[in-house]
């Protein structure tokens, strides 16, 4: 039987100062869920995913958690100045922070959580060189640990696979597919990319505040003709992968 949601928006208006992006929302995030929040760059995803995470305060209506949540965040990863001299055992290491009391030092329970971090994400082997001679998938999936090292319930990642090529995006994929099943981490994701996510997702929610759209459903649903239209405003074709996930009794992870 379900705790309840970990988190949740009801009647929702986010936004940032007096600027409305979207209104009226109603989302839940419930316990091993996978949700993936859809639509083009600048249309309102990541400031609806700050606002599900409590880093932005909602402008109408209300954020709900029945109790302290513990996060994973993913931010893009460019936002991660590569210019530091910072190994990417250093860099998933931050992901300790907020367990560690003030003016503490991480200590050997620390640092053994962030190397089990670090090699359930495959990154074991690379954990001693810099960050910044990483490639953008390794870069990613040292994110990913750091996020990891806090023992998250919630797993949120924005716009994960932004910038990668075919490869390296099937393999940040195919973690976090492992990190959710394994691990029965909730997850949400932010992407523009609809064909990236759709196999993996279990709910899409569609945003966009061009044409004050939020829809959220289960991905087979969806990905219907309708739903798809309505996003994007014209008739879409489904390429194979998202195709497979929207037949009738498709399975989601």
């Amino acid at each position: 039987m379900s705790a309840g949601p970990l988190v949740a928006l009801e009647g929702a208006a986010v936004g940032y100062g007096r600027t409305r992006v979207l209104s009226g929302i109603d989302l839940a995030i419930e316990p091993g869920d996978f949700l993936a929040l859809v639509g083009p760059n600048g249309g309102g995803k990541t400031t609806l995913l700050r606002t599900l995470l409590g880093t932005l305060p909602t402008l109408a209506g209300r954020r709900s958690a029945p109790r302290p949540l513990r996060i994973g965040y993913v931010p893009q990863r460019d936002l991660l100045d590569s210019i530091w001299p910072l190994s990417a055992f250093d860099v998933a290491l931050m992901g300790r922070a907020a367990l560690l009391a003030p003016g503490r030092r991480p200590r050997t329970e620390d640092r053994d959580a962030v190397a089990a971090a670090l090699d359930r994400v495959g990154m074991g082997d690379v954990s001693r060189r810099r960050y910044g001679d990483l490639s953008g998938g390794q870069r990613q999936r040292v994110l990913i640990a750091r996020a990891l090292a806090g023992s998250p319930e919630l797993l949120a990642l924005d716009e994960p696979t932004n910038g990668m090529d075919p490869a390296a995006e099937l393999s940040t994929m195919e973690v976090i597919d492992a990190l959710h099943a394994a691990n029965g981490l909730a997850v949400v994701l932010v992407s523009h990319r609809l064909e990236t996510v759709a196999a993996h997702a279990r709910t899409l929610a569609f945003v966009d505040r061009d044409r004050a759209i939020f829809r959220v459903g289960p991905v087979a649903q969806m990905l219907q003709p309708e739903e798809l239209t309505a996003l994007y405003g014209r008739p879409v074709k489904l390429g194979p992968v998202a195709e497979a996930a929207a037949r009738p009794g498709a399975v989601q992870p």
